[in-house]
């Protein structure tokens, strides 16, 4: 009772200006669905208010703990986490206080509502994790400050919100530049602060192998490094730098459960049949020629890919891929499967031999060569399903005669992605304009650092609607989300990575999250100035083209 008189009083002093407060403030990205904020005393957020999570539930309390750090850095206040126990106790305990709780009459796994009276906090959703959506959403309502304050105002509100889309992703290339594990969780806080619950992880391609195979301990010790780096944009030069690196099994365990803990699914990649020059360095004979081959120290789209026309190729593949499948316990792994020339397969005796024996044909606009690849896919899922895998591909596999099975990511443009949802595939939508981070964010890009061309700013990436008009309901459900990806062959630093990423994170934020007729670019750049301060305050390198100077 003491306490919530005190509350009262310190509401009132506050509306009668006898003392300095800090007010929150919910215009956050993303919007949320619903804020109705009633004309009624709010909470006064202070040093004696506990956090209150059930006894039992380690995922509540973990979420408890988060928030108290986000309060932390915010406000600098330091709240206390407190287990509750029983309705009685609980409906004591949670006056003055901000209480988070499962709710199962609330609708959507990551659904979430934020209820904020004179009275106290509650932050309630059907999951652990809509639970951390709104625990996000309060962080980012929260003012920044340098010092202590006295108390900090939450103005009274109900919010409820849900996400429209249940995959809500990002990429990084590990493989082309090579970031550390500290920064790679770093990257994944970012995913969580903008509400995203996928990380794409690509860990293997032409120019270094990252992920650790026992099995294979060549694949890091040689695959890992190269001799060189291309400078610039694919010139002559070359810097003549040993450059690489790899991930332990146990580091990628680290980061998978680093991110689990914020309820953020790691997604592997590992690139098949194309992309796979790293791998061929370390163990010639799955390739075509037999080599030699080298790490490449280009950017591009090589000739010498696995050979499918090898049975010891199909071994390497199911050997790598349950040694991932051990470590990543996502129901998804990415094969790739773009950018795969069917040169070396043209002149393999043994990849005609296989198209031969397999009775595989042209048809169409494919040709034998590529429902090779087809063939190569269905063999790979078949597997991945026997492992309680889902397979993820580019949208090269549409052209490849694969099973609707096969989940798709658009990459070359939209109509892919349209294309895949009408046969029947469910789809990610990322298309490289403008959902390719690693493009220029200006076309005024004398002062920018280098990239791979393209210009797609925030108000392109924004304005991205991923369902074509022309698909039906049922063609429409296949549309599982958004992702953008950042491809890092000239995105050398971690810092590099922020800049690109940095505010269009942001942007990519309010696709994923809103309803097309909620989107408004101007109020949202509006509430993107507040969450540069939390940019601000965690040192993060942030392009500044949509900010006022």
């Amino acid at each position: 009772m003491k306490k919530i008189f005190l509350t009262l009083c310190m509401t009132l002093m506050l509306s009668t200006g006898a003392l300095k407060a800090q007010v929150a403030n919910y215009n956050v990205v993303p919007l949320p669905k619903s804020v109705v904020q009633p004309t009624a005393p709010g909470f006064v957020l202070g040093e004696t208010t506990a956090i209150l999570y059930a006894e039992g539930n380690a995922d509540m309390e973990r979420n408890a703990h988060f928030l108290a750090d986000y309060v932390g850095e915010m406000t600098k206040l330091q709240l206390a986490c407190q287990q509750y126990g029983g309705k009685a106790k609980l409906a004591k305990a949670a006056r003055g206080n901000i209480l988070l709780t499962l709710d199962a009459k609330i609708q959507g796994e990551e659904a979430y509502r934020i209820s904020i009276t004179a009275k106290g906090v509650t932050i309630s959703g059907k999951t652990a994790a809509g639970v951390f959506r709104g625990i996000q959403t309060l962080r980012k309502s929260l003012p920044v400050m340098q010092e202590k304050p006295k108390m900090v105002s939450l103005p009274a509100v109900l919010i409820q919100d849900e996400p429209r889309f249940a995959y809500r992703g990002m990429h990084l290339d590990c493989s082309r530049h090579f970031y550390p594990v500290e920064f790679v969780k770093e990257y994944i806080d970012l995913i969580a602060l903008h509400g995203m619950n996928k990380f794409h992880w690509h860990i293997t391609d032409d120019q270094g192998w990252r992920f650790e195979v026992k099995k294979y301990p060549k694949l890091t010790r040689v695959g890992g490094w190269r001799s060189g780096t291309v400078v610039g944009r694919n010139s002559i030069v070359d810097d003549g730098q040993r450059y690489g690196g790899f991930y332990t099994q146990d580091e990628c365990r680290e980061i998978v459960k680093y991110a689990a803990d914020r309820f953020v699914t790691v997604i592997p990649e590992i690139d098949m049949p194309g992309h796979m020059v790293a791998a061929l360095a370390a163990y010639p004979e799955l390739g075509c020629t037999g080599g030699p081959y080298e790490v490449e120290h280009r950017w591009g789209v090589f000739a010498d890919v696995l050979c499918p026309g090898k049975e010891q190729v199909f071994q390497f593949v199911e050997d790598v891929l349950s040694e991932v499948a051990d470590v990543f316990p996502s129901k998804y792994i990415h094969i790739g499967g773009d950018e795969s020339p069917r040169d070396r397969w043209k002149e393999c005796p043994l990849c005609q031999k296989r198209i031969k024996d397999e009775g595989i044909k042209a048809e169409g606009r494919q040709s034998a060569e590529d429902r090779l690849q087809g063939y190569f896919t269905k063999r790979v899922e078949k597997f991945l399903h026997a492992k309680g895998k889902r397979l993820i591909g580019w949208d090269e596999l549409l052209g490849c005669d694969i099973d609707t099975t096969a989940t798709i990511m658009s990459w070359r443009g939209a109509e892919p992605g349209a294309q895949g949802a009408k046969l029947g595939h469910d789809v990610i939508m990322t298309p490289n304009s403008p959902m390719y981070f690693d493009h220029y964010q200006t076309d005024k890009t004398w002062n920018e650092p280098l990239a791979i061309g393209g210009n797609s700013p925030v108000e392109k990436v924004y304005a991205f609607e991923p369902v074509a008009e022309d698909l039906t309901p049922e063609q429409a459900r296949h549309i599982l989300g958004v992702q953008a990806n950042v491809w890092c062959e000239y995105i050398a630093t971690p810092k590099w990575v922020e800049y690109m990423v940095l505010p269009r994170m942001a942007a990519l934020a309010e696709v994923q999250w809103l309803q097309p007729e909620s989107k408004d670019y101007d109020a949202f750049l509006g509430r993107l100035e507040r969450l540069k301060a939390i940019y601000d305050l965690h040192h993060w390198t942030v392009a500044q083209h949509v900010f006022k100077q």
